[in-house]
């Protein structure tokens, strides 16, 4: 399995956390929820805080397919890790709902290009990918197979990654997990 195989479906997950308390759900995430995940069936490829957000925590997750998403998500958020540590993670949320279900438009976030800085330009309609994108998704329509985790439907969306800060864009700084760096 490589890690582009991840990027056919992904989600942009967007916290809104109650304030001063990002580090605490960070840590509580890094030790006991990205082996479980993986090993269920997801890639957890980018884990981030928010720079100009203090109690925003942003992630990506990738699957190889609708209806591998579904397996994985059945067998962790049904598994003993998620009973075991939910409270504690829900305690740190105010909001979990901001998703993105996306599909690639260009891939590349398993190899992004040298160089400082993640920018993250999310629009709300489709949009050719800027030029500097080194990945690009668009809202993936197919219907949400694992509805207890809610993903948006008030799009499209088109999103994209660079190296490169716009006026759109909004900045993520990567947690010591993070594999896009």
């Amino acid at each position: 399995m490589t890690f582009s195989e991840f990027e056919t479906v992904v989600e942009l997950r967007r916290y809104t956390l109650h304030p001063g308390r990002r580090d605490e759900l960070i840590e509580l995430f890094e030790r006991e929820f990205v082996e479980p995940q993986e090993a269920a069936g997801a890639h957890l490829f980018g884990l981030f805080r928010a720079r100009a957000s203090p109690d925003e925590f942003v992630w990506l997750r990738g699957f190889r397919s609708m209806e591998a998403r579904k397996q994985a998500l059945e067998e962790f958020y049904f598994g003993p890790v998620w009973k075991e540590h939910r409270a504690a993670a829900n305690a740190t949320m105010i909001d979990s709902d901001n998703v993105l279900l996306l599909r690639p438009v260009r891939r590349g976030l398993a190899s992004p290009p040298p160089g400082p800085g993640v920018h993250v330009t999310v629009s709300a309609a489709p949009a050719p990918p800027p030029e500097e994108a080194f990945a690009a998704f668009e809202t993936e329509p197919s219907p949400n197979t694992f509805p207890q985790l809610p993903v948006r439907t008030d799009g499209p969306f088109s999103v994209s990654f660079s190296r490169v800060a716009s006026e759109s864009s909004f900045e993520l700084v990567p947690t010591s997990r993070s594999l896009i760096r």
